[in-house]
C-alpha cells in the first residue's frame, strides 16, 4: 500500500471513516468505564477493546502499514461477529450495548461493513 493510495480516494475515506470510529469509540469507551462500569464490565471493555482496534487501524492504514491494518481488520471482523452473535444469542450477558453489539447495529451496520471493505481495499493493494 502507498502513501498515494492512501492519501487518494477510497484510501482517504477508509482512513477517515476509522479514524471517526477511532474517536467514536474511545470516547464512549471512557464514559463508560468512568462512569458505570460494574454495571456492564464485559460491554464497557469490549467498547474499549474496539476502540485500540479503531486507533491501530487509523494509524495502520495512514501510514501504509498495511499488513499491520490487514491484521487489525481481521480481528475487528472476527470481534464485530463473535460479538454480534453472542449479544444476539445471549443478551443477560450484554446488558448494555458495545460497538459490536448486533453486529454495529447501533452505529448502522457500518462496523460489520467497514472491516469487509477495508479488507478488499488492502487486499486489493497487496496484489499490485
Amino acid at each position: 500500500m502507498s502513501d498515494a493510495a492512501v492519501r487518494s480516494g477510497p484510501g482517504r475515506v477508509l482512513v477517515a471513516v476509522y479514524g471517526v470510529f477511532a474517536l467514536a469509540a474511545t470516547s464512549r469507551a471512557a464514559v463508560q468505564i468512568a462512569t458505570r462500569f460494574a454495571e456492564a464490565p464485559l460491554a464497557y471493555a469490549l467498547s474499549a477493546f474496539a476502540a485500540v482496534v479503531y486507533i491501530v487501524l487509523t494509524v495502520a492504514l495512514a501510514r501504509g502499514a498495511a499488513r499491520v491494518a490487514l491484521a487489525a481488520c481481521l480481528v475487528e471482523l472476527i470481534g464485530v461477529l463473535v460479538v454480534g452473535t453472542l449479544s444476539l444469542a445471549d443478551p443477560a450477558a450484554f446488558p448494555h450495548a458495545t460497538v459490536w453489539s448486533g453486529y454495529g447495529s447501533g452505529y448502522g451496520f457500518v462496523p460489520l461493513v467497514l472491516p469487509v471493505v477495508g479488507l478488499l481495499w488492502l487486499l486489493r493493494g497487496v496484489r499490485r
